[in-house]
């Protein structure tokens, strides 16, 4: 049995989304490839064909993982969520204490950490400092450069 794991509902729709296109487009693309590199001759000798036999089983080893992901996912409610502290799914504002800098990370499932979209996995070193902390707290971070220091602003879902 696979490990179970939680997503919001937005992450959620982005594995069912990506599952659906597999199955849907790829894997009928997938086939079609095959045919077609069958029909030029010899397939003994054939590197088109067993090119896209390896496609189609990298194809269907991610629709399999895929498939026991959304199957094993869990969605997170998130009007159960206690919202007086940062826990999973909390977006934050940060003040680094010594630079004056304000920054804003919403703390997410690592399967949806995007830094670009300021997603922070839950699992980051990063993260795990804030976890448990209310708005109002001070906290250090470890950094490769050294230790930083953050006051958490706000906390909100």
């Amino acid at each position: 049995m696979s490990e179970i794991k939680y997503y919001s509902e937005e992450g959620l729709q982005k594995l069912k989304d990506e599952l659906h296109h597999l199955i849907a487009i790829d894997r009928p693309a997938a086939a079609a490839a095959i045919a077609e590199a069958r029909d030029k001759g010899d397939l003994s000798e054939n590197a088109e064909y067993d090119a896209a036999k390896e496609a189609q089983g990298h194809l269907e080893a991610r629709i399999s993982k895929l498939q026991d992901l959304v199957a094993n996912a869990r969605l997170l409610d998130e009007s159960k969520i206690d919202t007086s502290k940062v826990l999973l799914l909390s977006k934050i504002t940060i003040l680094n204490v010594k630079n004056k800098a304000k920054q804003v990370y919403t703390i997410v499932p690592e399967s949806e950490a995007n830094l670009k979209e300021g997603k922070i996995s839950v699992t980051s070193p990063f993260a795990q400092a804030f976890l448990g902390k209310k708005a109002g707290d001070k906290v250090d971070v470890v950094v490769p450069a050294g230790t930083m220091q953050f006051e958490i602003m706000n906390v909100e879902r």
